[in-house]
């Protein structure tokens, strides 16, 4: 570190769009948030009022830019941001997909089939997040903070990466919309220090 106090990473979660409310996965399809969703938005920036960030970046996707602009930050958009690329599974939800496999089923350890997109693994997300962290790591040791708005698998699975675990494990931080989560060092040590928070 070069900083005494090094910065924090603020994660905030896109609002509600009408596919996170059924339950279907919204990998690259772009579609706006919903009113309830722009209110969540707001509710973050209102949790978030006077930070300042070194560094804001966020999905080039209409619901995590709005999001972004609604939350109050004048974010750089950043491709590595973008949502897992669900292939076929594309717009269906888990109990569709089971239906269709015959059997159970888990993103983070059976990925995806290829369809209109080729699909990605959890390895291939993590290379992703690593890159986008890469960008935020120079700034946080220099003791400033900055913000990445994005979208819930993808951030789940840049919490993981940030804590050293397996690219599956991302699947156990769960992360709702709209929510605030933080991370941070303790005596050096990459650490999360709030996840999942609701602005209330």
């Amino acid at each position: 570190m070069t900083s005494e106090r090094p910065g924090e990473l603020v994660l905030v979660r896109h609002g509600e769009t009408e596919w996170s409310k059924s339950g279907q996965h919204t990998g690259r399809t772009d579609i706006p948030l919903t009113e309830n969703g722009k209110e969540q938005a707001r509710r973050a920036g209102r949790a978030l009022a006077g930070r300042t960030f070194a560094l804001a970046l966020s999905s080039p996707l209409e619901r995590a830019r709005e999001t972004a602009s609604l939350v109050g930050v004048d974010a750089e958009l950043d491709d590595d941001l973008m949502e897992w690329d669900y292939g076929a599974y594309e717009g269906l939800t888990t109990p569709q997909i089971r239906v269709q496999r015959h059997g159970p089923w888990d993103l983070w350890t059976d990925g995806v089939p290829a369809g209109d997109t080729p699909g990605e693994n959890a390895a291939e997300v993590r290379v992703r997040v690593e890159r986008v962290l890469d960008r935020a790591r120079p700034v946080l040791a220099d003791g400033g903070d900055a913000i990445f708005v994005a979208h819930g698998h993808v951030l789940r699975a840049l919490g993981a990466a940030w804590i050293r675990l397996a690219p599956q494990d991302g699947g156990v931080l769960s992360l709702s919309t709209a929510t605030v989560s933080v991370l941070g060092y303790e005596h050096g040590r990459p650490v999360i220090d709030r996840w999942n928070v609701s602005p209330s």
